[in-house]
């Protein structure tokens, strides 16, 4: 097992932490966060040791590899320290909040020798790769558009003096906590994108951006659009339409897969949709199984670092746009 330290034990933290401690592959034996009161009985119960500061994690010889579900202004100098330091890394999305800091921390990663994984753990989910394998043969003809609805009940939550509330740290509402993974979802599909569009407000909870509207045009032709939300029911919804079909992901955790075939002729009836069902996949168990893979010598982790920089350029489009109210060239 890749032995592993988990620093940042918030919410997100502790699921990466349950979703692979002791199964396998990853095993977290150290742990490091801000506030390490609210972590003491996790770490007492998953048997994991708790410690003060990063340098710690660094510093620890026998710790193989961290994972990052830390704020994201802190993970490019968080990454740079682990490369120069040895460690394999995993890293939360969004990866940075700037292409110049994403590139600055891939190349420490590369020259340390270090895997450098970024979580978008969607990517691993079946149904999403039956919908690239349709998109790549040519089941669905020439592609013309994508819709992604990602939407989630978090911002109330969101304490108004935590990090996940604050513009610096989640620029562009729900774009950065949700968003992002749409927008990802489509690199991999349509490659880099061109110009981007965002709008995004505040509704229901009176201190953090919560509604979010995007529209993309990627450099391959194809249009984008994500809407994603942080105060409604939870749905997940990621759709493709070309010349002979569409396809659907639906349901909020990406059980359900549909293609529909366009009829033969317009106007005649199209055929019986093809649904395949998937329940009960974990794809946070899959990407650490992924990333520990990799960090043993395996098989290269599957989201390339090159989509990772793609998607920063993208992200910080979409944050120039949002406050601009304009559309906004991708750099």
């Amino acid at each position: 097992m890749l032995r592993t330290a988990i620093v940042g034990l918030g919410w997100w933290g502790k699921m990466l932490v349950n979703s692979s401690h002791g199964k396998g592959d990853v095993e977290f034996v150290l742990a490091q966060t801000r506030t390490k009161s609210a972590a003491e009985q996790f770490c007492r119960e998953k048997g994991i040791r708790l410690i003060e500061d990063y340098d710690g994690v660094l510093a620890d010889k026998s710790v193989q590899a961290v994972v990052l579900a830390t704020p994201h202004s802190q993970h490019g100098e968080q990454v740079r320290r682990a490369a120069a330091a040895g460690k394999h890394v995993f890293c939360e999305k969004p990866f940075t909040l700037t292409a110049q800091d994403a590139e600055s921390a891939i190349a420490a990663t590369q020259k340390a020798g270090v895997v450098l994984a970024v979580g978008f753990n969607r990517r691993f989910h079946p149904s999403m790769a039956e919908l690239r394998k349709r998109v790549h043969d040519g089941s669905l003809g020439d592609v013309g558009a994508a819709v992604g609805e990602h939407t989630a009940l978090s911002a109330a939550a969101l304490p108004p003096d935590g990090w996940r509330a604050n513009p610096e740290e989640t620029p562009a509402g729900a774009m950065t906590g949700i968003g992002i993974h749409t927008l990802d979802s489509m690199i991999a599909l349509f490659g880099p994108a061109a110009e981007v569009y965002c709008v995004t407000t505040r509704r229901a909870v009176e201190h953090v951006d919560d509604t979010t509207s995007i529209i993309v045009k990627f450099k391959n032709g194809v249009t984008g659009t994500i809407f994603c939300s942080l105060s409604t029911a939870p749905v997940y919804s990621f759709a493709v339409y070309g010349s002979k079909g569409m396809t659907e992901i639906s349901k909020p955790n990406l059980d359900r897969f549909t293609f529909q075939p366009a009829p033969p002729r317009p106007r005649e009836p199209a055929g019986a949709p093809e649904v395949i069902e998937t329940p009960g996949f974990d794809t946070m168990h899959a990407e650490l199984s992924a990333f520990a893979q990799a960090a043993r010598g395996g098989k290269p982790f599957p989201v390339p670092l090159d989509e990772v920089v793609m998607g920063v350029k993208g992200f910080e489009a979409v944050v120039k746009s949002s406050k601009e109210g304009k559309p906004v060239k991708v750099g």
